[in-house]
């Protein structure tokens, strides 16, 4: 194999793997056709120019999440190692996201949103399940009012229903509605109360479990004026926020939409996802709120858990 040769397959092998275009991409950037492109990752692995490493549920992580079950907080979930870089952990989470709902024989999936869905969203995408268990999809919360991808909750449901071969259901209202008037005026609506009874019919919810920011955003401070800051946030599940000790910061003045708490605890499994970024702090809180019933997050994570949870001791 000449060195040009060696050179562009490394080229396609990085543009696929590591930058995460898709090879339909590659091919318009290259003037040729999928296949080839296909063919030529293909080659690439068999040269040894690329190196997949398969990383099998081991003894390890198997132990991790005894471990993690052992406290009572969790029933399961899936555990991955942590990837060369925060993409290729986000790639691994979502692989082992689908695999769990597979594992569980889900049926009616309510889905957050966040960083993480989107991931799930791409991943589908690149490795669709249409043949999947689930027959219905809907959005655990409404639509945010800015143009970022993940926070598109109608959007990410019409997808994730495509790729797993189900049927979606929407909800039309917006996520932080005006004030707490118009919130109250829009859950009075025929279209929350239908949404309402989805949710009750739900067997599996898949939620983001995220960091608190650094710097809240308007919404938030709109919604929670300081409470964030004295009841110490340290994450969020949907647009609840909650502290260490699993409490939810309760706020008279808070007009997001989103499925109520009562529903999502009455709802038989609750999946939280934590992507690669998540800090040990947020999934203590998360845990201890006593909302999840499953978790599928990286090894490292865990650890710091189990780690904090035996310094606590």
């Amino acid at each position: 194999m000449t060195y040009e040769k060696q050179q562009r397959l490394a080229y396609v092998a990085r543009r696929y793997y590591l930058d995460n275009q898709k090879q339909s991409d590659i091919a318009g950037e290259l003037g040729v056709s999928r296949p080839m492109v296909s063919r030529m990752l293909a080659e690439a692995r068999e040269a040894g120019i690329v190196e997949i490493a398969i990383h099998e549920p081991d003894g390890q992580a198997a132990g991790l999440l005894e471990r993690l079950c052992a406290t009572g907080l969790v029933r399961g979930g899936r555990i991955v190692e942590d990837g060369g870089d925060d993409r290729l952990t986000n790639r691994s989470l979502s692989r082992e996201t689908a695999a769990l709902l597979e594992r569980l024989q889900v049926r009616r999936l309510g889905v957050g949103w966040g960083y993480f869905a989107g991931q799930l969203v791409n991943w589908l995408e690149e490795n669709p399940r249409r043949d999947s268990m689930v027959s219905h999809i809907c959005p655990l919360i409404g639509n945010a009012g800015f143009p970022i991808r993940n926070y598109h909750s109608n959007e990410n449901v019409r997808l994730l229903a495509l790729y797993l071969g189900a049927e979606p259901c929407f909800l039309n209202l917006p996520a932080l509605p005006e004030s707490p008037d118009e919130k109250q005026v829009l859950c009075s609506t025929e279209l929350y109360h239908q949404i309402c009874r989805v949710w009750a019919r739900m067997d599996t919810a898949l939620v983001n479990i995220s960091n608190y920011p650094s710097t809240p955003d308007f919404a938030s401070v709109a919604r929670y004026g300081n409470l964030l800051q004295e009841q110490r946030a340290c994450g969020r599940l949907l647009a609840y926020y909650y502290n260490e000790a699993g409490s939810i910061v309760d706020s008279e003045q808070d007009f997001a939409i989103q499925i109520p708490l009562e529903l999502l605890k009455r709802c038989g499994r609750v999946v939280g996802v934590c992507s690669a970024n998540t800090s040990a702090r947020a999934l203590r809180g998360a845990l201890h709120s006593g909302y999840f019933t499953h978790i599928v997050a990286r090894a490292g994570l865990v650890r710091a858990f189990l780690d904090m949870a035996e310094s606590d001791r």
